[in-house]
């Protein structure tokens, strides 16, 4: 479903992306782990063809981003880690003009608006400005209108952050529940995030990817470097690739 070869990202000396890639199947939970400016939100706004690579490509349900933008937007959803929200508009207003704006209309837009409603559990605060909301309900407004159009693929950056214990158990359960239909890439820096929501996982560091695959495959490849015995962690996992990969020459 997303294949991304050799994506390579410059802004002037500074090389954001080194040649990164990995694929998702479909039906797919990809977490995009690392640390701060490791380069997945680089990564994850390529896909989404808001950002044209220095090099390399992606595609997207087959379709490559760089011919067929349009057609990879019509197929995907959004989530950046700040939700494109308008404060001053209601719950349903402003939900009602994106699907608008994603080209739908009269009883297919009345469908959708519906099913967003209930699948981000928005109905408490339907008729609410978007100022008035918390910030759990805010990301879920975010993500009901990455989901409006009913994309096959949804791309969320860091859509756990800022959230309560409980708001993030909501989130979780929502994401979990949508891939059922969908291929899913979300990227974190919070381990937790990937052990309980992720079915493979890409580390990327420095601009490059260290690791990929489930954490059981992770694991074997990190154990050399690990130091330890019994069973690692994935922040044991991650430790071990990540110091590896800075004391490389």
């Amino acid at each position: 479903m997303i294949d991304v070869r050799s994506l390579r990202m410059r802004y002037g000396p500074f090389e954001a992306l080194k040649g990164i890639s990995f694929q998702v199947q479909s039906g797919e939970i990809l977490g995009l782990l690392g640390p701060n400016g490791a380069g997945k939100t680089t990564a994850m706004r390529i896909l989404t063809t808001y950002l044209y690579p220095t090099a390399g490509t992606a595609l997207i349900d087959g379709l490559d981003i760089l011919e067929n933008p349009l057609e990879v937007r019509r197929r995907t959803g959004y989530l950046p880690e700040t939700a494109p929200l308008y404060p001053d508009m209601r719950v349903e207003d402003y939900l009602r003009f994106v699907g608008t704006a994603r080209g739908l209309g009269g009883a297919n837009l009345n469908r959708r608006v519906s099913w967003v409603q209930e699948a981000c559990d928005l109905k408490p605060v339907w008729k609410h400005a978007i100022a008035e909301l918390s910030k759990g309900y805010r990301q879920r407004a975010g993500l009901a209108q990455a989901l409006i159009h009913d994309p096959k693929v949804l791309i969320l950056d860091e859509p756990t952050s800022g959230l309560d214990p409980l708001q993030i158990l909501g989130i979780r359960k929502l994401i979990k529940e949508l891939a059922r239909e969908k291929t899913i890439i979300f990227s974190t820096h919070i381990l937790q995030e990937v052990e309980a929501m992720a079915d493979r996982i890409v580390i990327i560091h420095d601009g490059g990817v260290v690791a990929q695959g489930t954490q059981a495959e992770l694991e074997a490849h990190a154990r050399p470097k690990a130091g330890k015995a019994g069973p690692l962690s994935l922040e044991d996992i991650f430790i071990a690739l990540l110091t590896a990969t800075s004391h490389e020459p």
